[in-house]
């Protein structure tokens, strides 16, 4: 089963244009080169991408297993925060200030400071089969993750932290309002993207209608009509001015499709 999607609406930055995607209703039907999206935050997608898929409804799920809460791929992020703090169970409580679906905050190791998935997580079913996390390379932003995430196993930890959420509130007043791919670089060891960013004049800078954010030079926006070729056109530039500058190779943090 297919479905046209029109990202320049689907995605958060609101760019892209219309394309056929792929519904996975079962693990047979996942293909080798198969590229699967969740609800496009931190997403841009080319014109000419293919081969693209979401999870079918199935994938949609919360379920209680005894020793740990089973989640499916789909599921999103507010889904997921509700329910653990509904059951006052610990350790998402960074979802109240994150977007996005169960698989792709898996795949990122998302997170807030020190506050991170991977912390929580007791296993992942890719391509149907089930990896526990100690077999799993898992860092900042990033894990070695290389099939389809159908669901992921967290452990049951007792009492939702309240004043975390305040904290994790607080630091999403500094992101932009207008349509954002959130951050769009990893900090790199020791040091923050933004600030990298900053000092080499590209906070508020712009291509046409894609730009750094004002109010947080890290966070890729959307003006007003912007598209892909521009956003990576303004990328390609943050990376080499910070290489000539600093000798840092930025790492995107954006999935670029």
């Amino acid at each position: 089963m297919t479905k046209i999607i029109d990202f320049s609406k689907y995605c958060s930055i609101k760019i892209g244009s219309s394309l056929c995607v792929k519904i996975l209703e079962d693990v047979c039907d996942i293909e080798k080169e198969v590229k699967i999206i969740g609800y496009g935050n931190n997403l841009l997608v080319s014109p000419s991408a293919k081969n693209i898929a979401i999870l079918g409804e199935k994938y949609d799920y919360i379920l209680d297993k005894g020793d740990f809460i089973e989640v499916g791929g789909a599921s999103s992020s507010g889904k997921i925060y509700r329910y653990f703090r509904d059951w006052d169970l610990g350790g998402l409580e960074f979802l109240r200030a994150l977007p996005g679906s169960l698989g792709g905050l898996v795949k990122m190791n998302a997170g807030m400071k020190e506050y991170e998935i991977k912390n929580i997580l007791d296993s992942v079913c890719v391509d149907g089969k089930w990896i526990d996390v100690d077999m799993l390379s898992m860092g900042y932003r990033n894990t070695d993750i290389k099939g389809v995430i159908l669901a992921a196993r967290f452990k049951k930890n007792p009492g939702f932290r309240y004043e975390l959420v305040e904290i994790f509130e607080s630091m999403r007043f500094t992101h932009p309002k207008k349509p954002s791919c959130g951050s769009c670089f990893k900090n790199p060891k020791g040091d923050f993207a933004g600030r990298l960013l900053e000092s080499v004049g590209l906070k508020g800078y712009n291509i046409r209608d894609v730009a750094f954010s004002k109010e947080h030079a890290n966070f890729l926006i959307n003006l007003a009509k912007g598209d892909f070729e521009d956003a990576i056109s303004l990328i390609e530039l943050a990376k080499k001015r910070v290489f000539e500058e600093y000798g840092i190779k930025l790492q995107e943090e954006v999935v670029i499709i």
